[in-house]
């Protein structure tokens, strides 16, 4: 005999729940909702280079391998490692890490990878921005993009479980004092950031990628100074890091 449904003897059925899986944005001046489901991936592999090359010659293989493919990338030096580099590539598609990243890194020579560092993550929205597809696309781009900006600490970060647990009110103003803080860094042009929701996608379970881009190295660690004074900091951030601190020294962009 078959085993009963789990629906037998009842006389209505629950409908599943409809998962929207868009971005949304504050609504625009005539009160339409901003619903997008678009966003950037973005992808930091951290390298040693073995041999007796320079760096620099590496990178420039690397780099003429990814611009081959059209990869839109920022190539970093490893401040804390003489013999390391890091890759920042980003798309629309994350198939683009498998399908054009994995073979112009293979393609460019020995190179072995620091998987601590590895992050990727995606952007996402917060639901007030103004312009959605500029938060979740073109800013994204422009910063890591921006030469004047060399500059840059990339890291993760897991919150707490509480955190989940608070009321929305009280999550937004927790909230609101980081953006704050980070808002005034970026209006002096001292730090602009990169968020990156990366939920199931961090080896180590980290919820959050953080990048801090600007043209000096001081402010970048300055800010992140600034927030542990932050009640989300100070109370509900379980994990930070390890910190990839690079200086960009190539950047390539498709045709």
């Amino acid at each position: 005999m078959s085993a009963p449904s789990h629906t037998e003897g009842t006389t209505k059925t629950d409908e599943t729940p409809r998962v929207d899986v868009s971005e949304r944005g504050a609504k625009t001046e005539s009160g339409e909702p901003q619903v997008l489901d678009r966003r950037l991936f973005v992808q930091l592999l951290v390298f040693d280079c073995p041999g007796t090359g320079s760096t620099a010659e590496i990178i420039e293989v690397v780099a003429r391998e990814l611009r081959d493919r059209q990869v839109r990338a920022v190539l970093y030096e490893d401040v804390n490692a003489p013999r390391s580099i890091g890759v920042v590539s980003f798309d629309e598609d994350p198939s683009v890490f498998v399908r054009k990243v994995r073979p112009a890194l293979n393609a460019a020579g020995p190179l072995v990878q620091r998987p601590e560092f590895t992050m990727l993550g995606r952007t996402y929205s917060q639901g007030y921005e103004q312009d959605l597809s500029f938060w979740l696309l073109d800013r994204p781009r422009n910063v890591m993009e921006n030469a004047e900006w060399p500059w840059a600490v990339w890291y993760p970060l897991r919150r707490t479980g509480t955190f989940a647990k608070l009321e929305p009110r009280e999550q937004a103003a927790i909230l609101r004092e980081h953006a704050v803080i980070g808002r005034a860094y970026g209006q002096q042009d001292l730090a602009h950031d990169v968020r990156l929701a990366c939920h199931g996608l961090d080896a180590h379970d980290n919820e959050f990628v953080i990048g801090l881009i600007g043209r000096e190295l001081h402010p970048l660690s300055h800010v992140v100074q600034s927030m542990r004074k932050t009640r989300q900091t100070s109370e509900f951030i379980a994990q930070m890091g390890p910190f990839f601190v690079g200086y960009a020294v190539a950047r390539t962009k498709p045709l």
